[in-house]
């Protein structure tokens, strides 16, 4: 079993919901699907590993600094897939 990620709520407010995420190496979210618009914000370099619903697995790095977004409906596993810690922000549009 992976250790979880730790999830530190922010912001809880009318609008927007703001997490940070920490992730020790090879932690992982666990399977979620987003109820809401969300983007990331890279806190460290992100090496990302995403386990997806049809059993494809992708590897993706997010630099320290940059930002994506996605739509809601998204569903999948997030792994650290890098040897170093990895921390972001995710902010979800309400």
């Amino acid at each position: 079993m992976k250790p979880q990620a730790i999830a530190t709520q922010m912001i809880d407010d009318a609008r927007v919901r703001v997490t940070r995420f920490d992730f020790a190496p090879g932690a992982e979210t666990g399977w979620h699907r987003h109820q809401m618009d969300y983007v990331i914000a890279a806190i460290t370099d992100c090496h990302m590993r995403l386990e997806l619903p049809d059993g494809s697995v992708s590897e993706i790095t997010v630099p320290a600094g940059t930002a994506y977004r996605r739509d809601e409906g998204v569903e999948h596993n997030v792994i650290n897939a890098g040897d170093e810690p990895m921390s972001f922000v995710e902010v979800e549009l309400k």
